[in-house]
């Protein structure tokens, strides 16, 4: 296996810098999956534990210079490493007025990431150490807002139920024996899906008004408002009753996925 990749333009870099510190806020340890055209950043824990699941999508072409990779054969041209994200975090904090950054894939006593910094005047190396359901989706609200809004509930439950519909409406909820509080989001839109045969999906004979709703970790929750350092053009929201939440931000170049599995 081979890999190797160069970063030059300062405005790329600062952009994977802010995906990949977004990533490490989100997860501890992570895989990294390396094909020709993309990067993949993937996170799946026990659900059955309550945890969480990442997934974030790069184009390689829109962040590199040069990018060269050989998977384990012609016909499996892929890499597939364990990664932890704030070393790779830590490592690119060095670059903010780097010449060029590379990044390449080492075998010493176990595979791992060489970063290298070119400064104007010197090298700066480091090793990176490689380790029939109710379904509504609706595009989410400025995320600043909700954030704000979670970030207060936070210290009165530790879940928050949130709840959306087909007339563009969702509501985040908290309700103990004490108190219930309740933040109405309107007019938030609903985006179309593609059926399986490439026909855009419609709400025709769906009741309008019945609300999707799951209750969540507040924590997991505020965890990616907080983060989240992409500045999405498109952030959405997938409710599946009582089952899971899924969040989509959007960028031009960037997708990236976080799924948080519905309390018992």
């Amino acid at each position: 296996m081979r890999f190797r990749a160069k970063i030059v333009d300062l405005a790329c870099l600062n952009h994977f810098s802010r995906v990949i510190n977004t990533i490490a806020k989100l997860a501890k340890t992570c895989t990294l999956r390396l094909t020709v055209s993309k990067l993949y950043f993937i996170l799946s824990d026990k659900v059955a534990n309550g945890g969480v699941s990442m997934w974030c999508e790069l184009c390689q072409g829109n962040f590199f210079d040069e990018f060269q990779m050989e998977g384990v054969a012609a016909e499996h041209n892929e890499i597939y490493l364990e990664l932890v994200p704030d070393n790779l975090s830590r490592a690119l904090k060095t670059a903010q007025s780097a010449k060029a950054v590379k990044i390449k894939l080492t075998n010493k006593h176990c595979p791992c990431l060489r970063v290298a910094v070119e400064l104007k005047e010197e090298v700066a190396s480091g090793m990176l150490l490689l380790w029939s359901i109710l379904l509504v989706s609706i595009y989410l609200p400025v995320l600043k807002t909700m954030k704000s809004v979670v970030e207060r509930m936070k210290n009165l439950s530790n879940s928050i139920v949130i709840e959306a519909n087909l007339s563009g409406e969702m509501n985040l909820k908290i309700e103990t024996d004490l108190v219930s509080v309740t933040t109405h989001f309107k007019d938030l839109g609903n985006p179309p899906w593609a059926s399986e045969d490439g026909c855009q999906s419609s709400a025709q004979g769906r009741d309008l008004e019945n609300m999707a709703e799951a209750r969540i970790d507040i924590k997991k929750l505020q965890q990616l408002l907080a983060g989240q350092q992409v500045n999405p053009t498109k952030a959405l929201c997938n409710i599946v009753s009582k089952r899971i939440v899924h969040f989509i931000l959007l960028h031009e170049d960037v997708s990236l996925q976080y799924f948080i599995p519905a309390l018992a």
